[in-house]
C-alpha cells in the first residue's frame, strides 16, 4: 500500500489533556541530559520567573508524536511505520512549559508528497493550555520508504 496523498488538509479533533508533571519533567531532562537547575528546582525555577518546574524545549516530543498516532496509526493513511525515517521536527515554544500546564495537542496533517516513491509526510500539532491559548507548535517530517526499498 502507498502513503494516501488525500490525507493532507486533515486536522484531526483535539487529544485528551495531557497534564505537565514535575516527575515527567525531571525524567525526562534526566533522560535527555538537560541539567538546567529548573527542570528539577522549584526554587531555581521561581527565580526564572516561573510557577513551577520549567520542561526543556523538546519535552513536548511524546505528546506530539501521541497525536501523531492517530494519522500514522490509521490504516487508510497508507503508512508503514516500519519503513518510516525521521527527517526532521521543530519546537516553537509560544510560552514555556511547566509542570501543573494541562495541555491539549490538535494534529493537523500539512503535506503528503510522493517523490520518487518516497513518501514525505509533514505533520503539525498545535498544543493549547485548556483556555485554549498557544502553548507550542511541533512541525515534523516523515519520510515513509517504499516497499521493497532495503
Amino acid at each position: 500500500m502507498t502513503v494516501d496523498t488525500s490525507f493532507a488538509g486533515r486536522v484531526y479533533p483535539a487529544g485528551d489533556v495531557y497534564e505537565v508533571s514535575r516527575e515527567k519533567i525531571r525524567e525526562f531532562a534526566e533522560a535527555t541530559g538537560a541539567t538546567h537547575p529548573a527542570h528539577t528546582d522549584v526554587a531555581a525555577s521561581r527565580n526564572l520567573g516561573h510557577r513551577d518546574v520549567v520542561a526543556p524545549p523538546t519535552f513536548l516530543v511524546a505528546l506530539a508524536q501521541r497525536s501523531e498516532a492517530q494519522y500514522v496509526d490509521d490504516p487508510a493513511a497508507g503508512i508503514d511505520f516500519s519503513r518510516v525515517v525521521h527527517a526532521d521536527e521543530r519546537f516553537t515554544l509560544h510560552r514555556p512549559v511547566v509542570a501543573g500546564d494541562r495541555l491539549r495537542p490538535t494534529l493537523h496533517v500539512d503535506g503528503v508528497a510522493i517523490r520518487g516513491g518516497l513518501a514525505m509526510v509533514t505533520t503539525r500539532v498545535e498544543v493549547a493550555d485548556e483556555d485554549g491559548s498557544a502553548v507550542a507548535t511541533v512541525v515534523s517530517t516523515l519520510a515513509v520508504r517504499p516497499e521493497g526499498d532495503a
